[in-house]
């Protein structure tokens, strides 16, 4: 049987799920023969913890590819990391910045900014050659000539072959080859819609011998487009059993009727869901600047569409000393807070150990030997640049508490898909190269909506929609 879950936001999808699982486990089912996928790791690592089994016996609770590396018995050392895709495309004349380099969410694609590289991969995902994926023309064409596309696929495909590494890609193409998988009962996949084809191409092979297969997704938070994931196939995908999760738990009224707009926008292949919100009412409103808002109480998410506005925030936030954080970090240097710390704590009799004496060594730029303990602990770092020594002070002076997580997180709308907060400010900056990008082609125009809803939706309570900073740029909202 198949059975397939239609879930807005906050619906319950993933909560529907994984009480499935447990069902099966009641019933006897051997945790071996269930499989769980999700698309990140730590949706994976969220999904391990609500079964009521140890972590060690929940063998297949994984992401796709994590399933794919374990069962073709693979290391780190046989598989493609940033740093080779930045050593080729340094060696092709290509500049390759990986954005999730030192977060190891392990995602289903390759997340890096070269266009080559995610043209290559977007090729492989939907199962098609690299002149095919070119001829689609979803590309700007200044920024990708076929010659030099050509050169970089010959490359990259002679790189592995000689150093036998394998990518993400690779992997799911040799599981599918391979002669025998792993049979399970029953199979849950969870974020069906940004499944690529090659991985319903392994989907497809898994099906044929377990007994019932749930497909948890949605449709309108489909938002992987770009990197090859084949939302159509989710939606035509035949169930014996259909269900449309119809009430939110997440979002407030005035979120669900915003979240409304782009979804009327949307011209292609969509599954028709009518959901309603929580009791309460929230707020939606326009604001100018972050004066309009009050930041310095509540949980906070600032909601950008490119890393360029990403960046641009961080940098305005910091200015304006409020502590945050992103994806991958705190909005301070952790290391000199710590070593702040521990200076403190030296003063009032501590004993460090090596690596806290080098630490403050470091950002003191003088021997242990030579501190001076009549000096404040902030003035001990006078040679730290005041944008950092001094960020932290007044943060720590406006009582903050630097050692909790950041009441303010910062991130773009596809790194913040599956999260939430109270409040969202969703940043309405939309640059040519994207507005150009879906005037040719439906499906990125659909696409585009589709990332706007994502933004909308991660509001509990209130939406603050920021102005773009050149009204041309702006999304209609």
């Amino acid at each position: 049987m198949i059975y397939k879950f239609y879930g807005p936001p906050g619906t319950g999808k993933t909560y529907r799920l994984i009480n499935r699982a447990k069902a099966y486990a009641r019933i006897g089912t051997p945790l071996d023969k269930i499989a769980y996928f999700a698309f990140t790791k730590k949706a994976a690592a969220e999904a391990k913890d609500r079964m009521p089994a140890d972590d060690d016996k929940l063998t297949y609770f994984r992401t796709i590819h994590s399933f794919a590396y374990d069962e073709l018995e693979l290391n780190d050392t046989k598989v493609m990391q940033p740093s080779d895709y930045e050593a080729l495309g340094k060696e092709l004349g290509v500049k390759v910045k990986y954005y999730d380099k030192y977060n190891k969410e392990d995602i289903n694609y390759l997340n890096c900014d070269s266009p080559y590289f995610q043209m290559i991969g977007r090729a492989i995902n939907r199962d098609i050659d690299i002149r095919e994926e070119f001829d689609r023309n979803e590309h700007d064409k200044k920024e990708i000539k076929w010659r030099i596309l050509k050169t970089i696929n010959d490359n990259l495909k002679e790189y592995k072959r000689v150093k036998k590494k394998l990518d993400f890609n690779d992997m799911i193409k040799q599981l599918i080859e391979k002669e025998t998988l792993p049979k399970f009962k029953v199979i849950f996949i969870d974020e069906a819609q940004d499944l690529s084809p090659l991985q319903w191409k392994l989907y497809d092979r898994l099906k044929e011998q377990a007994d019932d297969i749930y497909l948890a997704g949605d449709d309108d938070q489909a938002i992987f487009a770009w990197a090859g994931a084949d939302v159509n196939r989710f939606i035509n995908e035949k169930a014996d059993k259909e269900k449309v999760l119809k009430y939110s738990k997440r979002i407030s009224r005035a979120v669900q009727e915003q979240s409304e707009i782009p979804i009327e926008n949307i011209e292609g292949l969509r599954k028709e869901k009518i959901y309603f919100p929580r009791d309460y009412e929230g707020e939606c409103e326009h604001i100018n600047n972050l004066d309009h808002v009050d930041l310095s109480t509540g949980e906070w998410g600032i909601l950008t569409r490119t890393i360029n506005r990403l960046v641009a925030m961080q940098n305005e936030l910091k200015e304006r000393n409020l502590y945050f954080q992103n994806n991958k970090t705190k909005s301070f240097k952790k290391r000199l807070y710590e070593a702040h710390v521990n200076y403190n704590s030296w003063l009032r009799g501590k004993i460090l150990d090596e690596k806290e004496t080098k630490d403050i060594e470091e950002y003191i730029g003088k021997p242990m030997e030579d501190w001076d303990p009549d000096l404040d602990w902030f003035d001990a770092f006078k040679e730290v640049e005041y944008e950092d020594k001094d960020y932290i002070k007044q943060m720590l002076d406006n009582g903050e508490d630097l050692d909790s997580p950041a009441r303010i997180f910062v991130s773009t709308i596809h790194a913040f898909k599956g999260g939430e907060k109270n409040n969202i400010i969703l940043c309405l900056d939309q640059p040519n190269k994207i507005k150009k990008a879906i005037k040719k082609s439906k499906d990125k125009a659909d696409e585009e909506q589709r990332v706007w809803y994502v933004g909308i939706t991660r509001a509990r309570n209130n939406l603050y929609k920021l102005k773009a900073k050149k009204k041309s740029n702006a999304y209609k909202l």
